[in-house]
């Protein structure tokens, strides 16, 4: 049952209750859509501390701080798991308050990160710069777009959410490239100048006015629609202490350590393979372009059957995309391999995005999220230093991707016996 458009103005009709709400009395107009550009905007501000931007500026850091690419590396994850380990203890801040002023809040601290980070002369302060973006740009830019959005839309929650994720593949498309641009015409530092200024001089502002209009913490598009219709309100203690959670978690982290592994270690498949570098990368444009239509097919997917339905499915793709990779020497593997990580990377933006509020309802999303994104954080950070210590073992990478394929089949395995377990959790 679709529910009303988003309005323009306080003029605008109220939307229709939902069936469950009128009795109670809870009508309140639906969820404006410009509540949806702030998340795409939240997303697309995320870049600043993602690993594809950040390592675009790698071999200047290295030289100018003297580190070795294991020096730099560690300091990296180091930076990255404690990232993660904060956003798990903080993400719940985001159930207490609007996530205006926490977006505000976050952005800021980003664009001060990036005014560091254009001044950092030492390894020891690259370390707490290389944690702030990587908690302010990768962690709390994307937690908080995606547990707005799970909150502030019920009915509309599926393709809502495939509009806000695609500030990650389009910022992923166009961020690298203006970066190089920027380091060639004015020097690197100097563009991480550049990036604080575009935080504070459009971020912002475009964030204070597209949720000047957001409601309490606790009122969502058709006032609380789950609450309404009795889905149970899970807090986190109650979520940890379900075995099912951690069996889809371990689960659901498989992309973000397989793609992540093998992105970081792209140099050396090239090289392993005898490609070059500009073929494997002069392929992203296709895997962000077909990563942008999955995510929005995947939102129409999830309003129509459901995210726990999904589940079972989204990881085949890139397990073939892995097995092509392993064992095709033809460079035009290359095309094929992000064309099918592309669907999975794609399809999990949107799914995972509203899985959790399907499982356990909205009133304490940003504490369950937060633990659910941690993992993925944890887990993009563990792939590039165990696969590189294999690859100094010996561990040829045709061997490691055949292990990844296992793992994401046996992941897909996993979900598809889980699934009955998890419906009962949803009608709790």
């Amino acid at each position: 049952m679709a529910d009303v458009p988003g309005t323009a103005g306080p003029q605008a009709g109220a939307a229709r209750p939902a069936p469950g709400l009128r009795s109670a009395g809870l009508q309140r107009a639906p969820a404006p859509t410009e509540f949806v550009v702030a998340a795409i905007v939240m997303t697309m501000s995320s870049a600043f501390g993602q690993t594809y931007f950040i390592a675009v500026f790698a071999p200047w850091l290295k030289a100018d701080l003297a580190l070795s690419d294991g020096g730099f590396g560690t300091l990296y994850s180091l930076g990255t798991i404690a990232s993660a380990c904060v956003l798990m203890w903080g993400g719940k801040i985001a159930d207490r308050f609007r996530i205006r002023g926490l977006a505000v809040l976050a952005l800021l601290a980003l664009a001060a990160m990036c005014m560091g980070m254009s001044q950092v002369r030492s390894p020891w302060l690259l370390l707490p710069i290389l944690f702030g973006l990587r908690l302010f740009g990768q962690g709390a830019m994307g937690h908080l777009a995606l547990t707005g959005v799970g909150r502030w839309y019920i009915k509309r929650r599926g393709r809502m959410m495939s509009l806000a994720v695609l500030g990650f593949p389009v910022s992923e498309a166009f961020m690298p490239a203006t970066a190089v641009a920027l380091m060639a015409a004015i020097g690197w530092r100097q563009t991480w100048l550049v990036g604080a200024f575009v935080l504070c001089a459009v971020s912002v502002p475009l964030t204070l006015a597209l949720l000047r209009r957001e409601p309490r913490h606790d009122h969502t598009e058709t006032g609380g629609e789950a609450e309404g219709t009795g889905q149970k309100q899970w807090t986190r203690g109650e979520v940890l202490r379900r075995p099912e959670f951690f069996a889809a978690l371990v689960a659901v982290v498989a992309p973000s350590f397989v793609m992540t592994g093998i992105f970081f270690h792209q140099a050396y498949l090239v090289d392993d393979k005898g490609w070059t570098l500009s073929w494997f990368a002069g392929w992203f444009p296709v895997y962000a372009s077909v990563s942008v239509v999955t995510a929005l097919s995947t939102g129409w997917l999830i309003d129509r059957f459901g995210s726990i339905r999904l589940l079972p499915f989204f990881l085949l793709p890139m397990a073939g995309a892995v097995t092509v990779l392993a064992l095709s020497a033809s460079p035009w593997s290359v095309p094929v391999f992000m064309a099918l990580g592309a669907l999975t990377n794609g399809g999990a933006s949107t799914l995972l995005g509203a899985l959790w509020a399907e499982l356990f309802g909205t009133r304490h999303l940003g504490a369950i999220r937060s633990v659910a994104f941690a993992a993925q954080v944890i887990a993009s950070a563990l792939a590039p230093g165990l696969m590189g210590v294999l690859l100094d073992l010996g561990a040829p990478l045709a061997l490691q991707y055949l292990a990844m394929v296992a793992y994401a089949l046996a992941a897909a395995a996993c979900l598809g016996v889980l699934m009955p377990r998890l419906r009962r959790l949803a009608r709790f």
